[in-house]
């Protein structure tokens, strides 16, 4: 908008195409300094001359009705014309279409991926969410987007968990609490398995039998997977979280035996201590492990197949894998393969990382029983907000309602905020706080938008709030509104550059922006006045600023209470 016009003031100067200058136009450090800056650096050599003389000269001969030049150093910085500009925003806000930048493109987005028979911790929130928040961002965009929960329903883990049942299982406990007895003979397996030579043999031997269908390991299994994905349902409807498709790796059992011959017929497997492996010595990686040597698969194997399943059968364009860093060098190694097994698709599977979350400096691990139990944690945020909400405003209808939008709301937000590779250190206070960089402050700002269009049509009528009801020839906003207007114009670049960088974070931190802007437009512009038309024209940014807010919190997957 504000770029592209400024893109066609200037290409009459500048020798670049508009979308050049586009490419390059700046945000200046402060707003008195201009509106937008354009750096003359690249026109240098052309013009032969230093940046600072390419600027004085295209400032000095510059010309626009509605937009001012004045050169600052290297830079150009543009004023536009409060008056002329700010209708034709408000109009363009108004109709504002997002870009089909995907045109039917198709993505499959592999999130979430907890472990069967184990909670749903705390630790599983990131994959969750960031995958939810790309998924909303890639759909607005106009992509084709495919969810899977990858659950991790496979592997010499079950052979773990049926030994350990078989030799301490108690059927009573586990009707009971079939989830936290399972993590609790998981734990025990481990703590005795560092003195018993004989259970981790016995476990391999029963994920064996569980490869090789025995009925007595697949009827276990089958139990852990039911009471697992019961629970799981239970806390993805907490967080408005839903799935396309939910394929645990169980689902690729008959996929990976092509694979291996597959690799076979291509010359690509090679023995190593009696397993198969796949050397990836010319990538400067370890051999990547397919088949152990008891003849059963791995990761590898799995993520093998499901790559190629995804990319066959669901016809996924893109593949990504919202998996935490610490699965790096496994994914290197499965796409490596797939390059090496002649898949010209594997440059578009793609890894996203995030960074360990902890829980009040703790790292949290399954095999120790250190869970911080998700349920546990939205149960508590809610019922701190609850307690907020019952001492700052206890006559609020639907109280229970607006808690758990905020409670939870917090909980994703105080995520996403941080940048998806940085390590999230969780603390429950300081998520739920109304003040700072937070999600129930980015809520609250919301609802006095609603609060203040309640008030404003309450004065004028709702007619009075209309999309081009600031009229040419009146500055009407202020220059804290001013600033906010320009501002609702960055939503599309911001929604582009956080897909480019699968960051999410991109978009938490614009929605701060626009909070924090309109409270000071709010507390700066007196937005219910006497004067009709400069109170229709800040009722009406007061209501984009709204719109803006809800539709970035949707993307985020946080609700957005009316009142609070």
């Amino acid at each position: 908008m504000l770029q592209q016009w400024a893109a066609d003031a200037l290409k009459t100067y500048v020798p670049l195409e508009a979308d050049q200058i586009m490419g390059l136009l700046e945000i200046p450090p402060s707003a008195q300094m201009g509106d937008i800056a354009f750096p003359c650096f690249m026109l240098a050599k052309q013009f032969r001359k230093a940046p600072q003389e390419v600027a004085k000269d295209i400032a000095g001969s510059f010309s626009h009705p509605a937009i001012t030049a004045e050169a600052a150093g290297p830079y150009i910085n543009l004023k536009f014309d409060r008056a002329h500009y700010i209708p034709l925003i408000m109009d363009e806000l108004a109709t504002e279409n997002i870009p089909d930048t995907g045109k039917g493109r198709k993505i499959v987005i592999d999130m979430s991926s907890p472990n069967i028979a184990k909670p749903f911790g705390i630790g599983h929130l990131r994959s969750t969410v960031i995958g939810a928040a790309i998924y909303n961002m890639y759909k607005l965009a106009g992509y084709d987007v495919v969810s899977v929960n990858h659950l991790g329903d496979w592997g010499t883990q079950f052979g773990k968990q049926i030994a350990a049942y078989k030799r301490w299982g108690d059927d009573n406990a586990i009707s009971e609490d079939p989830i936290g007895e399972s993590l609790k003979l998981y734990v025990r397996f481990h703590e005795e398995a560092a003195e018993d030579e004989t259970l981790e043999p016995e476990a391999r031997e029963w994920f064996r039998k569980l490869e090789a269908g025995d009925e007595e390991a697949r009827r276990l299994w089958a139990f852990f997977v039911e009471v697992s994905l019961k629970e799981f349902n239970r806390m993805y409807k907490r967080l408005n979280v839903s799935f396309d498709y939910t394929l645990g790796e169980s689902f690729y059992n008959d996929k990976m035996q092509p694979v291996v011959e597959s690799l076979k017929e291509k010359g690509l497997l090679e023995e190593s201590d009696g397993a198969l492996v796949v050397r990836l010595d010319d990538e400067g990686m370890p051999p990547c492990l397919i088949l152990k040597k008891d003849g059963t698969t791995i990761y590898p194997t799995r993520d093998l197949a499901t790559a190629i399943y995804r990319h066959d059968v669901m016809e996924g364009e893109r593949l990504l894998y919202v998996v935490g860093n610490e699965q790096k060098l496994h994914f290197q190694q499965v796409f490596s393969v797939l390059r090496k097994m002649g898949m010209d698709w594997a440059d578009s599977c793609i890894h996203v990382p995030f960074g360990l979350m902890k829980f009040e400096g703790k790292k949290m691990s399954t095999r120790r029983g250190k869970i911080v139990v998700l349920e546990t944690v939205l149960d508590e945020a809610v019922a701190r907000a609850l307690a907020i909400i019952n001492e700052k405003n206890p006559d609020l209808e639907n109280k229970e309602q607006v808690a758990n939008a905020v409670g939870i709301g917090a909980i994703i937000f105080g995520d996403l905020k941080n940048h998806r590779l940085n390590e999230v250190d969780f603390s429950l206070e300081e998520a739920l706080s109304f003040e700072g960089e937070t999600g129930p402050y980015v809520q609250y700002t919301y609802a006095r938008t609603q609060s203040v269009l309640t008030k404003g049509a309450a004065m004028a009528g709702t007619a009075g709030i209309t999309a081009n009801s600031a009229l040419p020839g009146s500055d009407v906003l202020g220059d804290s509104g001013w600033e906010l207007l320009k501002l609702l114009t960055r939503f599309q670049e911001q929604l582009q550059r956080g897909l480019r960088n699968h960051e999410p974070s991109v978009l938490a931190r614009y929605a701060l922006d626009v909070a924090q802007s309109f409270n000071q437009f709010y507390n700066k512009e007196r937005i219910v006045t006497d004067e009709d038309q400069v109170r229709s024209a800040r009722l009406n940014l007061t209501r984009l600023a709204g719109l803006s807010l809800s539709r970035t919190m949707q993307l985020l997957g946080i609700g957005t209470p009316e009142r609070m």
